[in-house]
């Protein structure tokens, strides 16, 4: 097995890799379709041939999308078919009813709805078009740019900053008013409660 990233150098259908989670924040889905439109062709096929969307080769032959959801799905969105993937590491010779266990071992599957409840394997999506909203994960995306707390290699670290947030603001307040949301979350985020999350940056101790 090897952990090289390996990129195909054939482009592989967008709808034909599978998800590894089960929510995406679609108002971060639309930042990155409406950024891809600003760009002239040439642009967006310069950044097609940079963005690869890193997979795991899995026991079917099928390719499992471990990062970069979000784009997948907004490149979709915007007609785009076809993508270049970097392959993370080769699962072909893994029995397939031992699969998503190893998956799980190796923290390349994240199977938690958008009430960050965990579900079975199976009721993952798949394909990109079949991923759920969540606006927890949106305000978490929102958060990190905003300096709320740094980016950090855990996997799927801004989700477990978006159960976080989802503990301390009802799913009311986040629709009703983003910005109000956004505030409030800062403010958790600085918070002594969030410091063993991935990335915290809260205010710094006095000597």
């Amino acid at each position: 097995m090897t952990n090289t990233r390996e990129p195909r150098v054939h482009p592989v259908s967008i709808l034909s890799l599978r998800p590894t989670q089960m929510t995406v924040g679609m108002r971060e889905v639309k930042e990155k379709r409406k950024r891809w439109r600003e760009h002239d062709k040439k642009k967006q096929a310069d950044l097609l041939g940079k963005h690869m969307i890193p997979v795991v080769h899995g026991p079917d032959e099928r390719y499992y999308v471990i990062d970069h959801h979000h784009l997948g799905r907004a490149l979709h969105d915007e007609g785009v078919k076809e993508v270049l993937v970097t392959i993370i590491g080769d699962l072909r010779m893994v029995e397939r009813e031992a699969f998503w266990g190893v998956m799980d071992n190796k923290r390349w599957v994240y199977p938690y709805d958008a009430k960050g409840e965990r579900r079975p394997f199976r009721d993952l999506p798949k394909s990109v078009v079949d991923l759920k909203d969540d606006p927890f994960r949106s305000l978490a995306g929102e958060l990190r740019r905003m300096g709320g707390f740094a980016k950090d290699t855990t996997p799927f670290s801004e989700f477990l900053w978006a159960d976080y947030l989802r503990r301390k603001l009802s799913r009311k307040t986040v629709d009703a008013n983003f910005d109000k949301a956004l505030e409030k979350a800062m403010s958790s985020a600085k918070s002594k409660d969030a410091i063993y999350l991935p990335g915290w940056c809260g205010p710094a101790e006095d000597d």
